[in-house]
């Protein structure tokens, strides 16, 4: 079977003609070539087509600490957003190059919060509440915000490890600032006993903080972000699976907006949805509320449960898919040829205190 020939600008035709097979053939064929010294770490939300190719698959964080704990592998061929590569190249030696398969490939949630409006609404937080604010980066943010968070002592979170680092956050500090996705920074805050009239809201557009009430009273400061896939389950889609299915048990990721995931039965990081369906029994029936490869994936895996996406509207992660099986060969004949072309590295400063966040959160871990 042919792939559709609509590849984005910029690949080179030869890739657009070439058959599904003999593209992988090739990537299979410089895979064997380049043995140890290619490694290409796989995010859970990337096509089949490419995750067939992947050494390892994982979420962002574990795909990094991956990469730098292979020093054989040279060349680090990132199956993920930007953000994700620049991770890989901050936590890997010098001698490692991280790449991309096509630079095109990044995170609208990451993208909701630039170094600019960062340190422009740190300013007025501070000017607001002092020296009383900790900042917090879930691990989908720039190297940049990295490096901000890291500067001012905070530490990066994920959403598997989101309410120790949080509770972490207030040993330190009495407030936190939780860039960039408000809905985890909510429902991480909530769960640990933070009321939802002690949260805040900054909107990095109109530099301003949307707030009811004493601001003496807010212990976080949610940054107004959101992951654009996550964000599209609603209410409505979780009473129209109480409808059609009573017994069925609905799981989200903490990205979802609080709404849904009070009232839904499960809520957590991809791993641990992937976990849950895998230890649940055969014959039990589940929505899952996560991007749409992922879902179809975890189908395929357990045809002894009934498994549905709790939006069935629900489009796969757009950003995410743009690596391709062509950008993966385009770019392992690159690096066959001349030694590579997109390439991720982050600035030596940025990389050093993008670190320090990283490694606040892992020493924690």
């Amino acid at each position: 079977m042919d792939l559709l020939n609509t590849m984005p600008k910029g690949l080179p035709d030869k890739y657009r003609q070439m058959t599904t097979e003999q593209l992988e053939a090739r990537v299979r064929e410089i895979k064997e070539k380049l043995g140890d010294k290619l490694f290409i770490p796989g995010h859970h939300y990337q096509k089949d087509e490419v995750i067939q190719f992947a050494d390892a698959t994982g979420d962002s964080l574990k795909l990094a600490q991956l990469s730098a704990e292979n020093r054989e592998a040279e060349f680090i061929v990132f199956c993920g957003v930007h953000f994700m590569a620049e991770t890989a190249d901050i936590l890997t030696t010098n001698e490692q190059k991280v790449f991309l398969p096509d630079m095109r490939a990044g995170c609208s949630m990451a993208d909701m919060a630039d170094i600019y409006q960062t340190e422009r609404a740190w300013e007025k937080l501070t000017d607001l509440f002092g020296d009383t604010i900790l900042p917090l980066t879930y691990v989908n943010s720039t190297a940049a915000i990295k490096s901000f968070v890291g500067e001012y002592g905070g530490a990066t979170v994920t959403s598997s490890n989101a309410e120790k680092m949080v509770r972490w956050a207030f040993s330190q500090k009495e407030r936190l600032l939780f860039l960039p996705d408000q809905h985890l920074g909510r429902n991480t805050a909530y769960n640990i006993g933070v009321d939802l009239d002690e949260m805040a809201v900054w909107d990095p557009i109109s530099n301003e903080l949307e707030f009811n009430g004493p601001i003496e009273n807010i212990k976080v400061i949610l940054w107004k972000g959101h992951c654009s896939v996550h964000e599209n389950f609603t209410v409505e889609n979780i009473r129209q699976v109480r409808k059609d299915y009573p017994e069925m048990k609905i799981i989200v990721h903490p990205e979802c907006r609080r709404e849904v995931v009070a009232l839904s039965d499960l809520a957590g990081s991809t791993n641990y949805i992937i976990q849950a369906i895998e230890a649940s029994p055969a014959g039990s029936s589940w929505a899952i509320g996560t991007e749409q490869n992922l879902v179809m994936r975890i189908i395929q895996q357990h045809p002894d449960k009934k498994i549905v996406s709790l939006n069935p509207h629900m489009c796969p992660c757009l950003t995410m898919n743009r690596i391709d099986l062509p950008h993966l060969l385009w770019n392992l004949e690159a690096i066959e040829q001349d030694g590579g072309h997109n390439r991720i590295e982050v600035d030596p400063v940025i990389a050093a205190n993008a670190k320090k966040a990283l490694d606040r959160m892992l020493e924690q871990s």
